[in-house]
């Protein structure tokens, strides 16, 4: 009898493990193939650890802008942050966007693992990022100097995103 409990704890223990880590598998559940080629939303947010205004009007000035949405809780944006810095090492243009995140705790996680930010928003309350379609993160959305979408990448970005995001940008 006892060896009957003990297999089916072992084998109840094994199921909920799988079942977890299949659960922590990111998944990209919804489609934004239909925002490809439609502007992005107008909008304004406080620059962090500023007094200024960010405007999208100020993304004409680049020819592409990657826009990141992130936070210093998100496990996943501590996993894409290392794609982030060898973007920027290429030249590309990233708009961070700290999502419903601590002032502090921002920039704690940018002393520690680097900044490859050209500008940071701040979205305390998570209302503008929603504009953009954004419904969890980290997201990224690619712009043009014509403000309208190019790609969208939902969950962290990894090598083949970065490779296709220098892809396009490198063409045009």
């Amino acid at each position: 009898m006892r060896k009957i409990i003990l297999s089916l704890t072992i084998v109840l223990i094994s199921l909920i493990i799988l079942i977890l880590f299949l659960g922590l598998k990111t998944k990209k559940i919804y489609d934004t193939k239909d925002i490809i080629g439609k502007p992005i939303s107008k909008l304004e947010l406080k620059i962090l650890n500023e007094n200024n205004n960010f405007n999208t009007a100020d993304l004409r000035k680049n020819n592409f802008t990657l826009i990141n949405f992130w936070a210093s809780w998100c496990a996943p944006c501590k996993k894409e942050h290392k794609h982030l810095i060898s973007l920027k090492k290429k030249n590309i243009k990233i708009l961070g966007i700290n999502f419903k995140d601590k002032t502090s705790n921002a920039n704690e996680f940018l002393k520690k693992l680097g900044n490859p930010y050209y500008l940071i928003a701040s979205d305390q309350e998570g209302k503008t990022s929603v504009s953009f379609g954004v419904y969890g993160i980290p997201e990224t959305i690619l712009v043009n100097k014509d403000l309208i979408i190019v790609k969208k990448y939902i969950g962290p970005l990894d090598k083949n995103d970065v490779n296709k995001i220098l892809e396009i940008v490198n063409k045009k």
